[in-house]
């Protein structure tokens, strides 16, 4: 398995869940590609951190469908599954919906200019072709109303779902990203002005522009 380089490691202190989201982002971005195999020593030496975090990470990634592991054998990231990730959306459009319809009218000041900010980053990130930085963009705005809401089984669902969708949508992501930006501000727009059906409506279209298949 070829571990990156240039990437420094995060310290012994590093929380189990960090170790989790790095391992995490590596398989969406694709540092780690299907049919990679992970290895426990590799990766704790890359992340400067111990064997445990490493395999309590893997078998998260596990439960999420990243990865396939065998415990005693081999950890080997998963192929892209068009007809998981499909599902995967349609249960992540659902909890965004619920979120907005939960939070339209009480957002502040300070969370709608952050969505806007938020917006205008991903549409200058599509327009240079950086796919990591309008993932990044998109993740923020998105995370704004589910933070508010506060509701932790949702922010949960989304956390186990969200990157079975991501990483499938890097494949395409370009294809549907200026209609994205299009639904972003109508998603603000109703956010602000407090329509709840409206703003979930919005919000699970948004989770629908990507076209199906492969």
């Amino acid at each position: 398995m070829p571990i990156p380089t240039g990437s420094p490691g995060v310290g012994r202190s590093l929380l189990r869940d960090d170790v989790y989201r790095r391992l995490r982002d590596a398989i969406v971005d694709g540092t780690f590609a299907p049919g990679e195999q992970l290895r426990d020593g590799e990766l704790a030496e890359w992340l400067g951190v111990s064997r445990t975090p490493i395999r309590e990470a893997l078998l998260r990634l596990a439960t999420s469908g990243l990865v396939v592991a065998v415990p005693g054998r081999s950890t080997t990231v998963t192929a892209i599954d068009a007809q998981a990730a499909r599902d995967a959306r349609d249960v992540i459009a659902a909890m965004h919906a619920l979120a907005a319809r939960g939070v339209a009218g009480a957002l502040s000041t300070d969370d709608l200019d952050r969505m806007r900010a938020a917006n205008s980053r991903f549409a200058a990130a599509l327009r240079s072709g950086d796919v990591d930085a309008a993932h990044a963009a998109d993740e923020e705005l998105h995370g704004i109303p589910v933070s508010a809401l506060g509701n932790r089984a949702l922010e949960s669902v989304v956390e186990h779902f969200d990157p079975l969708v991501r990483r499938a949508e890097r494949q395409r992501f370009s294809s549907a990203g200026e209609s994205s930006v299009e639904l972003h501000e109508r998603l603000i727009d109703r956010l602000a002005a407090g329509d709840a059906e409206g703003a979930s409506a919005v919000a699970f279209d948004i989770w629908h522009t990507l076209p199906d298949g492969e």
